[in-house]
């Protein structure tokens, strides 16, 4: 298994949920590429999309692993031709009309008809302040993917407490005892 890990906006670094998963996929002696995206308390769209086609390229996962602004990143990408990869894990995406002062480039945020994945999986929380559950629920249906729905995990990010999340581990890695 091939794992790319893409962070969103000001990193994913420890204690995040996203640097437990790329020290566990090690550990369990996966390959894992989680680079840091440059500048990314200042992101620009057309740099983060010529950083994460490059590692598309020259990692060639089967599987990506994106949170928060990775998987608006990943909508952007979809719009183009992008090759195709077995698992698409998009974890708390925020809503495709985000405003955010400094994110203008990458909103409003096309609704791709594919998203090049043999699977793809959702997760969000029922209380994520950048998206509602309605607009999640719309974005799962329009994929065709199954929709997991956390509560009170707020942008399940390491502020709402997702820091080492076996869950996410165990449902991308699989079981430990199958290692």
């Amino acid at each position: 298994m091939k794992i790319l890990i893409l962070h969103g906006w000001g990193g994913s670094d420890y204690p995040h949920w996203q640097a437990h998963l790329a020290m566990e996929a090690a550990k369990r002696y996966g390959t894992v590429s989680f680079p840091l995206i440059q500048h990314p308390h200042f992101p620009s769209l057309g740099r983060w999309r010529r950083e994460v086609l490059g590692h598309l390229t020259d990692f060639r996962p089967d599987t990506v692993v994106c949170h928060s602004l990775a998987n608006t990143l990943w909508l952007h990408l979809a719009a183009g031709e992008l090759e195709p990869v077995k698992r698409l894990y998009m974890v708390a995406p925020p809503s495709l009309n985000t405003v955010i002062e400094g994110l203008d480039d990458f909103y409003p945020t096309p609704l791709p008809e594919h998203l090049y994945a043999q699977e793809t999986h959702l997760i969000v929380s029922d209380n994520d302040p950048h998206i509602t559950l309605p607009e999640a629920t719309e974005l799962a249906k329009h994929f065709d993917a199954p929709l997991t729905i956390l509560e009170d995990a707020g942008h399940i990010n390491t502020a709402s407490g997702y820091g080492k999340w076996e869950w996410i581990e165990n449902k991308i890695l699989g079981d430990k005892r199958h290692v």
